[in-house]
C-alpha cells in the first residue's frame, strides 16, 4: 500500500495492523496534511454488516462538530474495492494506557477529563447519537495548552453508535448485546431496544469510578457474571475503595450508576455541568503518586491497532517518530461485532448471582511528588522532541528551503517557562539533523541551564541522521534564514569590504557559519 493514493491521500507508511484491517499514515497530495487511513482487510469487504458498521463510525462522527470528537476527513471504497476511512491523526496517550501507567488519577484531573468527555458527548446526544461503547480505550488524551490541565480528551470509535434520528441509512440493531461488558449499562446488558443517551451516562460513571479508584465498579472473570452485576447489584461508593473522595463526588458517581435511567443525569451536557460545579468548589487533595504528563523517556512510533481512532501515542513528542522506534498508534476501531451475542441470565431458580467486589483499602502513602522544576524540565523536553519531529516533517515539504523559524513548525509551542524555543541548523553536533534549544528556568539563552536537544538522550535519538544543510537561492536566503539569538555586537570601525565571492554555477550561494549568505 505504501505509495498508493487512496482518494486524495498518498500512503506514506503502515503504522498499525489488527485482525480486521490495517492503518496507515498518509498525506494529502495537495495540502500536505497528514492523516490516518484505516483500510479493511479484503476478506471483510464481502460482508455487508462489517462494512456497514465500519462506515457507521464515519457517519456518526461527521454529524458532530466538537473538538472533543475525532474528525473524519473522508471515507469510501478504494479502486480495489476495499473500504477505508480517512481521519484525524492524533498524538498523545490513551486513557487506558495512562491508567495502566499511573494506577489512578487525582480527583481534580479525573473530574477535568470526565467533564471534557461528558461535554463532548452532550453535543453528540443533542444530535441524537448514543455512543454505546464509552470506556478508557475509547478516550484519548492529546496535549492542548488551551484547555485546563494542558490536555484535551478526545472520544474515539463511534463504530457501534446508535444514530437515533437517522432514517437515511442502516442503523445498528438496538436489540443486540453490543458494548464492552465492564462498562455497559443495565439496559445494554438486557439487550433492551430502548437504549438512549442515559446509557452513555452509566458508562461514564464506570469510567469515572475507575479513574478515581483504579478499578471499575464491577469486576469479574466472566462476562455473564459481569452482566448480572450490572443488572442486579448496587455499586460501592468510590470512597470505600480510595481515600480522600468527598461525599458529593460519591453521590455524583452513584447517580450516574443508578439502575433506573430516569434517575441518572439526562445527558452528557447535564453531567458536565454537575462536574463543573464540583470543580468550582474547595480544592480537592491531589494524590502525590499520580503523574499525568506523557512518559518522558524514549521515543515512540506507531505500532498497533486498538479500539480508538487515528492516533499516535508519543511519550516524548507531539509529532510522528521514525518507524524503527516503538510506541502506540491507535488508528480506528476495526473491532466489529460480526454476530449477535446471545446471553441467557437466570433470574429465578438455579445459578448464583455475582458477588459484589470487596472494597479496596485506602491507597498507601505514595512516594514524594516530582518537584515543579522536574516537571518543567520534562515538559520542555517534550517540546524539544516535538520541534525536532516537526522539523523533519517540514524538511520533507521544503527540500531546498532555508533553516526555518520555529514558528513555521506545526504544533510546537514555547517551553515550560513560556520562552519560545530556538531552532538551529548549524550549531548542533554533526550527527544531528537539526538542533533545538530551550532557555531553561532563567529564560536566557547561552547559560548553564539551557536545554539542548542534542544533549538529551531521548531527543538526540530523534534527530540523528544526515545533517540539514540550508540551500536557498540568494534572493531568498536572508528573508528566511533564522539563527540563534545573539547579543548586540560592539560597533567596529569601518573597514574596506573584501570583494564578494563569485556565485557558483548552480545558482546558489555559500552561507557563512551563521547561515547568512557571503554575498548579498
Amino acid at each position: 500500500m505504501v505509495g498508493t493514493q487512496i482518494g486524495t491521500y498518498r500512503i506514506i507508511e503502515q503504522i498499525g495492523a489488527g485482525g480486521m484491517g490495517s492503518v496507515y499514515r498518509a498525506q494529502h497530495v495537495m495540502l500536505g496534511r497528514e492523516a490516518a487511513v484505516k483500510v479493511l482487510h479484503p476478506e471483510y469487504n464481502a460482508r455487508p454488516e462489517v462494512v456497514t458498521r465500519f462506515f457507521n463510525e464515519a457517519r456518526a462522527a461527521t454529524q458532530v462538530a466538537d473538538p472533543g470528537i475525532v474528525q473524519i476527513f473522508d471515507f469510501g471504497h478504494h479502486t480495489d474495492g476495499r473500504a477505508y476511512i480517512v481521519m484525524e491523526l492524533l498524538v498523545g496517550e490513551g486513557l487506558d494506557r495512562r491508567l495502566a501507567r499511573i494506577g489512578a488519577f487525582s480527583i481534580v484531573d479525573a473530574l477535568r477529563v470526565m467533564r471534557q468527555v461528558a461535554s463532548s458527548l452532550g453535543v453528540a446526544h443533542a444530535r441524537g447519537i448514543v455512543h454505546r461503547d464509552i470506556k478508557p480505550d475509547n478516550i484519548f488524551l492529546c496535549r492542548d495548552p488551551e484547555v485546563a490541565g494542558g490536555e484535551r480528551a478526545k472520544i474515539l470509535d463511534f463504530g457501534i453508535a446508535k444514530l437515533t434520528q437517522d432514517t437515511t441509512g442502516p442503523v445498528t440493531n438496538t436489540k443486540a448485546l453490543i458494548g464492552t461488558p465492564m462498562y455497559m449499562s443495565p439496559e445494554q446488558c438486557r439487550g433492551a431496544g430502548q437504549v438512549d443517551q442515559r446509557s452513555d451516562i452509566y458508562s461514564l460513571g464506570c469510567v469515572l469510578s475507575k479513574l478515581l479508584t483504579g478499578a471499575a465498579p464491577f469486576e469479574a472473570a466472566g462476562t455473564g457474571e459481569l452482566i448480572v452485576m450490572h443488572i442486579q447489584m448496587q455499586p460501592h461508593p468510590p470512597s470505600t475503595r480510595a481515600g480522600g473522595i468527598p461525599p458529593e463526588l460519591d453521590a455524583l458517581v452513584l447517580r450516574c450508576l443508578d439502575k433506573n435511567p430516569d434517575h441518572r443525569f439526562a445527558n452528557g451536557t447535564e453531567l458536565a455541568a454537575a462536574i463543573e460545579s464540583l470543580l468550582g468548589r474547595a480544592p480537592y487533595p491531589v494524590a502525590a503518586h499520580v503523574q499525568h504528563a506523557l512518559p518522558g523517556s524514549g521515543a515512540s512510533a506507531p505500532t498497533t491497532l486498538s479500539a480508538a481512532s487515528g492516533v499516535t501515542a508519543h511519550p516524548a513528542s507531539t509529532a510522528a517518530q521514525p518507524r524503527s522506534q516503538r510506541g502506540l498508534v491507535i488508528a480506528g476501531s476495526l473491532v466489529v461485532v460480526g454476530a449477535t451475542i446471545g446471553i441467557v441470565i437466570a433470574t429465578k431458580g438455579g445459578g448464583e448471582a455475582g458477588k459484589p467486589v470487596s472494597p479496596r483499602p485506602a491507597v498507601a502513602p505514595p512516594p514524594p511528588e516530582a518537584t515543579p522544576s522536574d516537571t518543567h524540565v520534562a515538559d520542555s523536553t517534550q517540546q524539544l522532541a516535538a520541534a525536532v519531529t516537526a522539523f523533519k516533517s517540514w524538511a520533507i515539504a521544503h527540500p531546498r528551503g532555508a533553516c526555518p523559524p520555529i514558528g513555521a513548525l506545526a504544533g510546537v509551542g514555547p517551553d515550560a517557562w513560556a520562552t519560545p524555543l530556538v531552532l538551529t541548523c548549524t550549531e548542533q553536533p554533526g550527527d544531528q539533523i537539526v538542533g533545538v534549544t530551550s532557555a531553561g528556568p532563567d529564560r536566557a539563552f547561552g547559560t548553564a541551564d539551557d536545554l539542548q536537544s542534542w544533549a538529551i538522550a531521548s531527543t538526540s535519538a530523534l534527530a540523528r541522521g544526515s545533517r540539514w544543510t540550508p540551500i536557498v537561492p540568494a534572493a531568498a536566503a536572508e528573508a528566511f534564514t533564522t539563527t540563534r539569538p545573539k547579543p548586540a555586537a560592539t560597533p567596529k570601525p569601518p573597514t574596506t569590504k573584501p570583494a564578494a565571492k563569485p556565485t557558483t554555477n548552480d545558482g546558489f550561494v555559500d552561507l557563512d557559519g551563521d547561515g547568512i549568505p557571503d554575498r548579498r
